[in-house]
């Protein structure tokens, strides 16, 4: 039977020709195989009166979940009537597949912890429920950041509920930049590629530095997109013009140009494949410098850092780094269980707590403001920098194909770091081939 799925979707797919409303029920059929080949999450339970729901997430490091899952512990010890399930369901680059054939197989969680960049697809397939009437109706509305609800809307409404915000910067080894003479941070473009090749020592003239600037993600996943997107950014550039692709801007070519300068350089190096957020290359101090947000286990390491903005070109830019709760379609009952549990995560005690323990901003005003996270502050100067960089911080898009847009950037971005392609090159034969799947 699996086998006559498997054959009958290749055969539908052979004949579609995709567009982004298409490509929709290419990932329902897809799924449809999935479902049949992978276990799915059992129905929830309902005991003694007491809803059991479940949320799917992907919260890491494993220290920054742990925090999350001792706050659900909480919220399970004080309410009676609803106890949630946190599961980690992997990270975020694993869970799409598994989201979407869960979906179809009518076995999706009841709350669902994902980046905003998935709102456009959810929406599209019908799977999750609007929180405008929520918001309007909640009692602590007032004391939730605006600034944290403008990536979760889509047309207008609201889809999601805000888990935490913050954004990306530069964190450096000071001692480093002791070593090789560096009293300033870099401003701008041209003096971060200045710092970089300073900062990449090869002692022994092997061609093989010892020390390197600055290290860049390799890969195609979200976390290259989105490390390089305060660069686009900044350059002026966009890749979404009237809700279609547009890879080859000035702005996005100069801003893919700039990464392969660095490597033309020699400054900078290239992570493991898919693992530029991993931090062992900058703790070890083979690497000066690293693209990261606050949520990073350097942070909890014993080497010496400190973080610097990411330097300008045409404006000081740099992109907004969130995480959101999705409520899934279910039952009215279930759907209501769902909606205590995120008024519980937006409330001032659980963004406190979690924002001290993770080092991402809070999301409610109060909690901001508290005479605890304050204290934390004193103790966390270069969070200062993360704060500051709100102001000039956008977001990704959340329209529908943004997984596949998202998905030719890093191909194009990839090919570009290993010195396949040249920048414009390679963005032009990514637009090239989402042009074909957005069709006329």
């Amino acid at each position: 039977m699996i086998i006559n799925i498997i054959s009958s979707i290749r055969s539908f797919l052979g004949e579609f020709i995709a567009s982004p409303r298409r490509l929709s029920i290419i990932a329902f059929a897809f799924c449809l195989c999935l479902v049949f080949l992978s276990s799915c999450q059992s129905p929830v339970k309902k005991d003694n009166n007491v809803i059991h729901v479940t949320l799917w997430q992907g919260i890491n490091p494993p220290v920054n979940r742990e925090v999350f899952q001792k706050l659900v512990a909480k919220f399970n010890q004080t309410h009676t009537d609803v106890q949630v399930d946190s599961i980690f369901a992997g990270g975020y680059e694993q869970q799409l597949p598994k989201i979407l054939a869960a979906f179809v197989g009518n076995s999706s969680p009841d709350i669902l912890a994902f980046y905003p960049q998935i709102t456009g697809q959810l929406v599209e397939l019908g799977a999750v429920k609007s929180l405008d009437d929520w918001l309007e109706k909640l009692p602590i509305k007032s004391e939730i950041n605006p600034n944290s609800l403008e990536e979760l809307k889509l047309d207008g409404h609201l889809w999601s509920a805000p888990l935490y915000t913050s954004n990306i910067g530069i964190f450096y080894r000071p001692k480093l930049f002791k070593a090789g003479g560096i009293t300033e941070t870099p401003k701008t473009w041209e003096e971060l590629r200045k710092v970089a090749k300073k900062l990449t020592i090869d002692s022994n003239g092997d061609k093989r530095p010892e020390q390197y600037g600055m290290l860049l993600p390799l890969g195609k996943a979200e976390w290259t997109v989105f490390s390089w997107f305060p660069f686009l950014l900044s350059a002026g550039g966009e890749v979404v013009t009237n809700n279609r692709p547009n890879l080859t801007n000035p702005g996005a070519i100069k801003a893919l140009k700039f990464w392969q300068d660095l490597m033309k350089d020699g400054s900078a190096t290239l992570s493991p494949p898919e693992r530029g957020y991993e931090e062992d290359a900058f703790i070890t101090g083979r690497v000066a410098m690293q693209i990261t947000g606050p949520w990073t286990f350097i942070t909890k390491s014993n080497v010496d850092y400190s973080v610097f903005p990411i330097p300008a070109n045409v404006n000081q830019a740099t992109v907004i780094g969130a995480a959101n709760l999705f409520v899934m379609k279910t039952t009215p009952e279930r759907e209501k269980a769902a909606l205590k549990f995120l008024e519980y995560v937006v409330g001032e005690e659980f963004q406190r707590e979690f924002s001290i323990g993770t080092g991402f901003l809070p999301v409610n005003m109060k909690a901001s403001e508290s005479e605890v996270y304050q204290q934390y502050l004193k103790q966390k100067p270069w969070l200062k920098v993360f704060f500051e960089q709100m102001q000039t911080a956008s977001m990704r898009p959340t329209i529908a194909g943004y997984s596949r847009l998202s998905d030719s950037l890093g191909r194009a971005i990839e090919s570009t770091l290993m010195g396949k392609s040249t920048a414009e090159v390679a963005l032009k034969k990514e637009q090239e081939r989402l042009d074909l799947i957005w069709g006329n």
